[in-house]
């Protein structure tokens, strides 16, 4: 049994992806429901989540797949279109995908260089939702690699610009969830946007440091960040 709010919230969801293609924000679902932060709704995508009505899918920003919706629900005007149901991806960019596919492994091509999956665009400047799905693979030199799980993402801003990380460049990730301090991480920040920042930690806070002056530190509590991974190599085309 759904709350009237987790019905409206199901409701504003499926029928976005249904009308445009295109997910709604955190900040749209907020506006929607009239609430007055997005904790509110982390707190109903939870419960829908518990529910069965909604599942996240891991390792991208802001990515919800619409299960179900709630039995003997009739369409009505401004509400969602019921007939012909089908599972829709909520993620940040392009047309809706029924299933998230895991990034496939690295693999050596020969001596020289390894396929490393790129994974879609980062923000290195505004936050954007960025891990999307398997777009296509680089050959990557294997001296840039460390142990354990890689990807790739494409760079699009100048926030650090400072750190040698340009505009068009391709990063090389490993995949993880912590980090120390003053590494360049790929941050997922309250589950929704992706950036690419410098970590500092103090105390029970967390900053996302740019390596841009024009760009402010952005300050967190600890619940409100995940690390999603942590810079190893840069690749460049001239």
């Amino acid at each position: 049994m759904l709350t009237e709010k987790q019905k409206e919230l199901l409701l504003f969801i499926h029928d976005r992806m249904q009308e445009r293609g295109v997910p709604p924000s955190f900040d749209e679902m907020k506006d929607a429901l009239d609430l007055k932060s997005k904790s509110g709704i982390h707190r109903l995508i939870t419960a829908l989540v518990e529910r069965g009505f909604i599942r996240r899918l891991p390792h991208r920003a802001r990515a919800i797949e619409v299960i179900k919706l709630p039995e003997n629900q009739a369409p009505a005007a401004g509400e969602v279109r019921a007939r012909g149901f089908q599972p829709s991806v909520i993620e940040g960019s392009g047309p809706p995908k029924s299933n998230y596919t895991p990034p496939p492994p690295s693999h050596i091509i020969d001596s020289r260089t390894v396929s490393v999956p790129v994974m879609g665009r980062i923000a290195a400047g505004t936050p954007i939702s960025a891990i999307q799905n398997h777009t296509h693979d680089i050959a990557c030199p294997p001296d840039l690699l460390t142990n354990g799980e890689h990807f790739a993402l494409e760079v699009r801003g100048d926030s650090m610009i400072e750190a040698g990380i340009h505009d068009g460049d391709t990063v090389i990730i490993r995949r993880c969830d912590n980090a120390e301090n003053g590494d360049i991480v790929v941050a997922l920040v309250e589950k929704e946007e992706a950036t690419l920042k410098r970590l500092r930690k103090k105390g029970s806070t967390i900053a996302l440091e740019a390596a841009n002056p024009e760009f402010k530190t952005r300050i967190f509590g600890p619940d409100q960040v995940d690390i999603q991974g942590r810079l190893v190599g840069l690749m460049r085309r001239y």
